[in-house]
C-alpha cells in the first residue's frame, strides 16, 4: 500500500492492484487499447470502447445514487464538478480499483477514479466498492478509520468476494496475523500488513450491519469520530462497553461461525439493494498541494510484531471458525 500524506488529506493506492494496474496503463498508452469517452452527470469516463464506456457511466450514476440512499437515508447532491474513470476492461484482468480526493476546510472535491477487470466484475463488483469510498468522503466530509471505511465498503462486494475474504480473515486470525481491535480502531493508515485490516474490518463491520442495518452502522460511525470515544460509540450503538469487549463478542461470532442474527435483529436490517460487489480496492483523499501538513500518525505494529488475536480469545470461547 503506497502513502502519502499532506494538507487535510492524504493519498492511498490498493496494493493488490497497483501492479496491475500499473502493467494496464502501460498498455493504455502504449495505443494497444483505444479509449472512447462517454460523460454522465457526476463522471467523465473512459473505456476501450464507447459501449463500455455507457455502461460504466450510467452504473456508476445508478450505484452512486440507490448506495447513497442504502447508506445515508438520501441521494447525494450533484458534485461540482464530475469524477473522471479511467476503465481498463479485459478478462483476463483482475479486478481493483484507486479512488483519491481531496478534504479541505469541510469540502470534498477533486475526484479520480481508476477501474479495472472484466466487464462483469467492474460492473457487479468494482464500481459499488469505489462508489461507496465517494458516498462516505461526500457524507462524512473527513477520513474514516481504515478498517470502518474499507470494511463497509467490502460488504457491498459480490458474495464470493465476502466469501474469500471470510477464508482469508480464518488464515489470518490462525496464523498470528490478526489485529487487536483497540491497535485497529485506533489506525488513521493503512498497516504495512493491509490484507488483515480488509478481512478483519469487512467481517466487523457484516456483524454491525446485520444487527442494526446501513444507517446505524454510519451513525455509529459519526458518533465515533466526532467524539474519538469509539467504546462510547460502541455502548450507545450496539451496547458493548468497550471495543475490547467488541473483540471478544466478535471473535466468539466468527468461531461459531458467523451466524445469522436473531430474527427479531434481522427483521430491522434493510433488504440487499442488489448483488453489488468488489474486490480488494485502495481509496482516499489526495494531500493538499501545500500547507499545513499534519503530524505525523502514530506508529503501527506490523504483523511480525502481532500475537493472534484468534488464539487469545480461544481459551476462553473454544472452538474452531468454519468457512461459511
Amino acid at each position: 500500500m503506497a502513502c502519502g500524506s499532506g494538507g487535510d488529506g492524504w493519498k492511498v493506492v490498493g496494493a493488490r492492484a497497483a501492479v496491475a494496474i500499473a502493467v494496464s496503463l502501460l498498455t493504455w498508452f502504449s495505443g494497444e487499447a483505444r479509449a472512447a469517452g462517454y460523460r454522465t452527470v457526476n463522471f467523465i469516463v473512459e473505456a476501450p470502447n464507447e459501449s463500455l464506456a455507457r455502461k460504466i457511466g450510467d452504473a456508476a450514476e445508478q450505484y452512486r445514487q440507490t448506495l447513497a440512499i442504502e447508506w445515508t437515508g438520501s441521494p447525494l447532491p450533484r458534485w461540482s464538478r464530475p469524477c473522471p474513470i479511467t476503465a481498463q476492461v479485459s478478462p483476463n484482468l483482475g479486478a481493483g480499483g484507486a479512488t483519491s480526493f481531496v478534504f479541505d476546510r469541510g469540502e470534498v472535491f477533486n475526484w479520480t477514479m481508476t477501474i479495472q477487470g472484466s466487464e462483469e466484475r467492474i460492473l457487479d463488483s468494482v464500481l459499488p466498492h469505489e462508489i461507496t469510498h465517494t458516498i462516505f468522503a461526500s457524507h462524512f466530509r473527513r477520513p474514516l478509520p481504515r478498517w470502518a471505511d474499507e470494511g463497509a465498503c467490502t460488504t457491498v462486494e459480490h458474495p464470493v468476494e465476502r466469501a474469500r475474504q471470510h477464508r482469508l480473515l480464518i488464515e489470518f486470525l490462525t496464523t498470528g496475523r490478526g489485529i487487536a481491535f483497540p491497535e485497529m480502531f485506533a489506525m488513521k493508515e493503512y498497516p504495512a500488513d493491509v490484507l488483515p485490516l480488509y478481512s478483519q474490518g469487512y467481517s466487523l463491520a457484516r456483524y454491525l450491519i446485520e444487527r442494526g442495518g446501513r444507517h446505524k452502522y454510519v451513525a455509529f460511525v459519526a458518533e465515533g469520530l466526532d467524539s474519538d470515544n469509539w467504546s462510547a460509540a460502541l455502548a450507545k450503538h450496539y451496547g458493548v462497553t468497550t471495543v475490547a469487549e467488541m473483540q471478544h463478542v466478535w471473535l466468539a461470532w466468527v468461531k461459531q461461525g458467523c451466524p445469522a442474527p436473531p430474527s427479531s435483529l434481522a427483521a430491522a436490517v434493510p433488504p440487499p439493494a442488489s448483488s453489488w460487489s468488489a474486490t480488494t480496492r485502495g481509496q482516499s483523499p489526495d494531500p493538499r498541494p501545500a500547507g499545513n501538513v499534519p503530524s505525523a500518525a502514530a506508529p503501527v505494529a506490523t504483523s511480525a510484531a502481532r500475537t493472534s488475536i484468534y488464539s487469545q480469545a480461544r481459551r476462553s470461547v473454544g472452538g474452531t471458525p468454519q468457512p461459511q
